[in-house]
């Protein structure tokens, strides 16, 4: 039997209300976006400088490559917290094979998506089959995957000629291809990270928005028992978005590794924050109110930008994070907030 699954319906040409409302519901977000960056512009010159642009999407690319195998997982109804920890993990991973076990970049980039794998696995393990809720699964693999990632070098960063815990040095280095990933700039202009993010972003998008997949996807999140009615194999779906949650995590990884040139014992640590943001912003978008990956994306950006104006405006950083967070609560608040008086 086919399934048909459809989006949230789209309330806001059906039900009255004064057109300024749709404006605001379907673009308030570019709108915002807009505003920010006339803001910046004006205050410091350099801001929309290609230069200033492009290093903001390479910022960027893996916040949303989380946020995009968060998307994926909240549209089966699930939430993965534990893409942050995970991606902190990869790096270290991707860097302890490189440095510490002289391994090539493919195997290096091959054993950290194995990693991604295995945590996917692990994930859908505890949450399909043992029937742990999805929040306390995924917060339980965070915590596990954030001790993991401290055991092996105990607690410190990995760099080429470390100490070891045995007293010897590390021999390994980065390789120029691995470096590549995550520096290199095609054209002299555009960073491999963004060209990475822009494929996975378009596969993800046609797969959710345009195939058969995807409507099951939003089918087993709206109504998991009526799926399996139908015809969908459920528990394989949910399985899927964890593993895909995952892998995505596990590249954003690599490709922080790739720019950092290390594995940094504090270079996770505000990801899964402003990768869940980003999925969440997303909902608001073109007012979808689903997740989904175009909205997942503009929320990334959304965030970048902020951040990097502040930075350039020489904000204080012990203020960021609270500008971050107020602007984002008044953008999500009057969206939504319109949405539901106009439906």
């Amino acid at each position: 039997m086919s399934i048909t699954a459809s989006s949230s319906p789209d309330h806001t040409g059906a039900a009255p209300g004064w057109p300024w409302q749709t404006i605001v519901i379907k673009s308030g977000i570019f709108v915002l976006l807009a505003a920010m960056m006339i803001i910046f512009q004006l205050n410091e010159p350099a801001f929309l400088r290609v230069a200033n642009i492009f290093s903001i999407l390479q910022a960027v690319a893996i916040v949303a490559l989380l946020g995009i195998g968060v998307t994926v997982s909240c549209a089966i109804g699930g939430f993965d917290l534990s893409v942050g920890a995970l991606a902190a993990l990869s790096q270290m991973a991707a860097a302890y094979i490189l440095i510490v076990l002289n391994g090539s970049a493919f195997e290096a980039i091959a054993g950290t998506l194995l990693i991604g794998v295995l945590v996917g696995l692990f994930n859908g393990l505890l949450i399909v089959i043992l029937r742990v809720p999805d929040l306390l699964a995924t917060l339980g693999t965070l915590f596990l995957l954030a001790g993991a990632q401290l055991i092996p070098t105990g607690g410190r960063s990995v760099a080429p000629g470390m100490a070891l815990l045995d007293g010897s040095a590390a021999t390994g280095s980065f390789t120029e291809f691995f470096l590549a990933l995550g520096r290199y700039r095609v054209g002299g202009v555009v960073p491999v990270p963004v060209i990475v993010l822009g494929v996975v972003a378009l596969v993800f998008w046609f797969i959710m928005e345009r195939t058969r997949w995807g409507r099951v996807f939003y089918a087993v999140g709206g109504s998991p028992r009526a799926a399996h009615l139908a015809g969908a194999p459920t528990k394989t779906y949910r399985f899927t978005a964890y593993i895909v949650s995952s892998v995505l995590a596990a590249l954003g990884g690599i490709l922080l590794a790739a720019r950092l040139g290390r594995g940094d014992v504090s270079a996770g640590n505000s990801l899964m924050l402003d990768a869940v943001a980003a999925c969440l912003i997303g909902y608001a978008v073109l007012g979808a109110n689903r997740p989904n990956v175009f909205g997942t994306v503009v929320g990334a950006v959304f965030v970048g930008v902020l951040l990097n104006g502040l930075t350039m405006l020489n904000a204080p950083y012990y203020i960021q994070d609270f500008v971050k967070g107020l602007v984002l609560i008044g953008a999500l608040a009057l969206t939504f907030s319109l949405s539901h008086r106009r439906n």
